[in-house]
């Protein structure tokens, strides 16, 4: 049985990292708050921009040079550049795990493709540099992600495509839904997806549409690469607050249990003590 001192540094322990993760939790929800004003503000510029390109892809459809277009070019995935979304810090409930799982299951459906990796965050990158994995690049997740660095990220994504190096461009990250749910997204960006059969839009183009599709569609892919580093961030941000939560209600359980633990001791220790000196008294009689 453990002695009263022990006990009451098991729970000094205990309260000191309870404070440690209630703090961490305010910390998340204040950097969550920001996080998911940006994903709001990013999301009807990123659907107004799909439902542009759309319309221009519409009025370019009978246009020869716009089929022409190397980001649009399709052809058998058999070398597929995979951009994995993670972060840098851990302390954030299944986040991490969840994709990587889903990157090595993205690997396993396609035995036939060579998935090279660009990694976006610290624990995705330290995970595959131990297996030795196929990378192309990798650097840290920023805090907050700057739409310039992002799109230095989309133009290397686009180089290597149009010079036939890879054949895809897939996104993997986590999408923020709610504080309690994020669901992991795999997109692919390139080749870009134009819709057909849409109905033409009576636009007066000042060019070309072909040469707007040109201009729209890198802006395009720059935008998804951006709009999944904001969803990341606020997603992260969710699950840490979402984890931290639950490690401090764990830390106050355990606290009540060790306290009502010690209490106990400390009783049986105290009822030890009188049976001795009632012992002791009634054998000097």
């Amino acid at each position: 049985m453990p002695s009263l001192i022990d006990i009451r540094r098991r729970i000094r322990s205990v309260k000191n990292t309870q404070q440690i993760t209630k703090a961490m939790k305010m910390v998340s929800a204040a950097k969550l708050r920001r996080a998911q004003d940006r994903v709001i503000a990013a999301r009807p510029y990123g659907a107004m921009l799909r439902k542009m390109l759309a319309n221009v892809a519409s009025a370019a459809a009978g246009d020869e040079q716009a089929g022409q277009n190397p980001l649009l070019a399709h052809r058998p995935e058999q070398r597929i550049l995979l951009v994995l979304v993670t972060s840098d810090k851990g302390l954030a409930g299944a986040f991490n795990s969840n994709l990587i799982k889903a990157a090595q299951r993205f690997q396993m459906e396609r035995p036939d493709a060579t998935v090279t990796l660009e990694l976006i965050g610290r624990k995705g990158r330290d995970f595959f540099r131990k297996r030795r994995a196929r990378i192309s690049g990798d650097q840290l997740n920023p805090a907050k992600p700057v739409y310039q660095e992002t799109a230095l990220i989309a133009r290397k994504a686009m180089d290597l495509f149009q010079s036939a190096e890879i054949d895809a461009v897939y996104l993997l990250y986590n999408e923020f839904k709610s504080v309690v749910a994020q669901k992991l997204m795999v997109t692919r960006v390139l080749p870009a997806e134009v819709p057909d059969g849409a109905e033409p839009v009576d636009y007066i183009y000042e060019e070309p549409p072909a040469e707007m599709l040109k201009e729209l569609i890198p802006r395009y892919v720059e935008t998804e690469f951006f709009r999944a580093m904001l969803e990341s961030t606020a997603a992260e941000h969710a699950a840490r607050m979402t984890a931290m939560d639950a490690a401090t209600s764990n830390a106050a359980e355990m606290i009540d249990k060790l306290t009502l633990y010690m209490n106990r001791v400390r009783q049986a220790s105290i009822t030890k003590e009188i049976i001795e000196v009632v012992s002791g008294a009634a054998a000097a009689e």
